[in-house]
């Protein structure tokens, strides 16, 4: 396996947060450094055990999706190298394939969730009320089952120590206002259908993803933070599926359902994974990264 990281250090640089998984670090008014770090979270909370390498499958596989998605939306990556903003070769090392320069952007205030399969909290929304988010949806469909059209269910972003939560398309206008709420939405559907066809060539079904979008000075809009990775969305083996049964995963779902037998309340500190569920979980970041770029690093 590949080296950890679970927190970086980069004296000279002004550090203006550390979220669940990404430091970002200031470098002038106009860019951010971002390090994507091996930092698990599950529940909305942050575990004390790294997963190795899985800060550079995020970044790796964010980078190949916005380029991939580039002409349906600009994103927040740059030409700046990395060198330009750590020059020392030794920090460098340090940050592996984890690190990316990016544009200031100011972000929305909303997650932009799309949904192709009935699964997780859409699944529970259901059975409760026939709908997700407020969308009405036929009865008598069964856990996993495809929609009969990509759903936008937006959530609004939660702070620290908060859950983020679920809300309807009128409260995103009510956020956001209407023109950007639709163009936050529409750009979702033509991003999450583009990729699904993408990911199913290449066995992988993408049943959810979320998406995090900001406006430059001007109010255009930007795709940035991260785009369809095993942490943003539900990746599930194409060859494995089965409409009525949860799915296996490439994503942190598997963390997640280890954690559902231990009886743990969800809130911190969080509890030890065993080295198994570690390793299982590095590998499976490793698989999706396989499957969808067609290469994989040690």
């Amino acid at each position: 396996m590949s080296s950890t990281l679970y927190s970086s250090e980069l004296p000279g640089l002004q550090l203006l947060g550390r979220g669940k998984v990404r430091d970002i670090y200031a470098l002038d008014a106009e860019h951010l450094l971002i390090v994507t770090s091996d930092r698990l979270s599950a529940f909305d909370v942050v575990f004390p055990q790294p997963i190795p390498g899985k800060g550079e499958v995020l970044n790796r596989l964010s980078r190949f999706w916005f380029g991939r998605t580039a002409h349906l939306i600009p994103n927040h990556l740059t030409d700046i190298p990395l060198s330009a903003a750590v020059p020392d070769p030794q920090l460098r090392a340090g940050l592996g394939d984890r690190a990316q320069v990016v544009r200031r952007l100011h972000p929305l205030p909303v997650e932009a969730i799309a949904r192709g399969y009935l699964i997780g909290s859409g699944w529970k929304d259901y059975r409760a009320s026939g709908e997700v988010c407020g969308i009405p949806l036929p009865p008598g469909l069964r856990l996993a089952e495809r929609l009969p059209e990509p759903l936008f269910t937006p959530s609004s972003k939660a702070g620290p120590g908060a859950h983020d939560e679920n809300i309807d398309f009128t409260a995103t206008v009510d956020l956001i206002g209407p023109e950007l709420a639709r163009r936050v939405r529409d750009t979702t559907l033509r991003i999450y259908r583009e990729a699904a066809a993408y990911a199913f060539s290449r066995g992988i079904i993408i049943a959810d993803t979320k998406f995090e979008f900001g406006v430059d000075e001007n109010g255009a809009l930007y795709l940035i933070d991260e785009a369809l990775t095993p942490d943003s969305s539900r990746f599930w083996p194409a060859d494995a599926y089965r409409p009525g049964v949860n799915p296996p995963s490439f994503d942190k779902q598997y963390v997640r359902d280890y954690l559902e037998t231990l009886g743990w309340d969800k809130r911190p500190p969080a509890p030890a994974l065993p080295q198994e569920i570690v390793e299982r979980t590095a590998a499976k970041y490793r698989e999706a990264e396989r499957r969808l770029l067609g290469t994989s690093k040690p």
